[in-house]
């Protein structure tokens, strides 16, 4: 991930408020509590106004979500006191994003292939609910979005915000901002059907382009690989850092690069971990080796060519050297990285430049 997004509070986090109290005050309470009653929900009062609508109304999404909530409920209560304790351990991991994606030892983190073997009818009555909160059907119904406001609103605060334009997992992508009538899908990071109990927390929510999201990262989990567990980038780190990219060319001609003709090297060491995640899960090598062989990396060459000799030749007025418009490029790319790939674009042309191949 090249940049990570600033994370935006806003209503919409009352969703997962409720899936809070659903879980602690509710199912891990199920034991001794009796039967499943709205009365379950008396310490949240804007809960219980959106759970006795559902129960008393006859909407599909509002059926879905009460008649879940009531079949978890059953399933919990006649779990043993340790049984619970490993569910609430299990939904804190899972829901401190930050930390997974660290690889902190201290968490259990839990997929639904770790839940399944132990309790497998519990495990697909979680798969069916946690999957299904993300939805239209559910979150358009007027009682809920009365309580947690609009999706398509939080996507335009975000957006207020996080003004770069350019999707942060790979930096090549046009994200939509708040002058677009339409959003970018947002990605489940840890993927809603691998993970419980997250589908809904906005801090595993995160706007991504169409490339990203649904060509190349997909279903991928971020945080296994087929060796284990690994690092990954948190999307809203508050901690910044920089990517470096080196690239050498073993042709002077574009026109018949292929991939085996680019090197791209990835810094820094001390992210070596997150940054193989990261192309792993977003097909990063490829696109970026595609981008350079599909016509850009011409387009640059045969700019910094208009800069120098052709103007040269065709005015008699001396363009800038490929020195000077290298120069140039960096100062613009340090500011502005992101605009036009100009990290890419500088990364190119300095494997260019470095060859020798401006000198011929």
């Amino acid at each position: 991930m090249l940049f990570p997004y600033k994370y935006v509070p806003h209503q919409m986090e009352k969703m997962q408020t409720f899936i809070d109290y659903i879980f602690h005050e509710v199912w891990c309470k199920a034991p001794g509590s009796g039967s499943f009653k709205l009365d379950l929900f008396d310490g949240n009062a804007d809960l219980k106004e959106v759970m006795s609508n559902f129960y008393y109304g006859d909407t599909q999404g509002g059926d879905f979500f009460y008649g879940r909530v009531q079949d978890i409920y059953e399933h919990f209560a006649v779990l043993t006191p340790a049984q619970i304790d490993q569910f609430k351990h299990w939904y804190l991991a899972n829901n401190d994003i930050e930390k997974a994606c660290v690889n902190d030892p201290a968490l259990l983190i839990a997929r639904y292939a770790d839940i399944t073997p132990v309790y497998q009818q519990l495990s697909e009555q979680l798969a069916t609910f946690f999957k299904g909160l993300y939805s239209q059907q559910l979150l358009d119904l007027a009682v809920l979005k009365q309580k947690i406001g609009e999706i398509d609103e939080h996507y335009q605060h975000f957006m207020q915000t996080n003004t770069t334009g350019k999707c942060p997992f790979c930096g090549i992508g046009d994200v939509k901002g708040v002058h677009h009538t339409k959003r970018e899908a947002y990605d489940h990071y840890l993927p809603k059907g691998l993970y419980p109990f997250n589908s809904i927390n906005f801090r595993n929510l995160a706007p991504a382009c169409h490339e990203c999201n649904s060509t190349y990262k997909l279903a991928k989990d971020p945080l296994r690989a087929a060796t284990g567990r690994r690092k990954a980038f948190y999307p809203y780190s508050n901690t910044s850092y920089s990517i470096d990219i080196k690239i050498d060319l073993k042709k002077s001609d574009v026109d018949k690069l292929v991939p085996d003709d680019i090197e791209i090297e990835y810094g820094p060491a001390a992210l070596s971990e997150e940054i193989e995640t990261w192309k792993d899960v977003y097909g990063i090598e490829e696109r970026y080796k595609a981008k350079l062989m599909d016509g850009d990396g011409k387009a640059w060459l045969v700019e910094v060519l208009d800069e120098w000799k052709w103007s040269e030749e065709s005015s008699g007025a001396e363009g800038r050297s490929p020195d000077e418009y290298l120069r140039d490029l960096k100062r613009h790319a340090t500011k502005s990285p992101f605009t036009g790939a100009n990290f890419l674009k500088q990364a190119f042309l300095e494997g260019y430049d470095r060859a020798g191949w401006f000198k011929q």
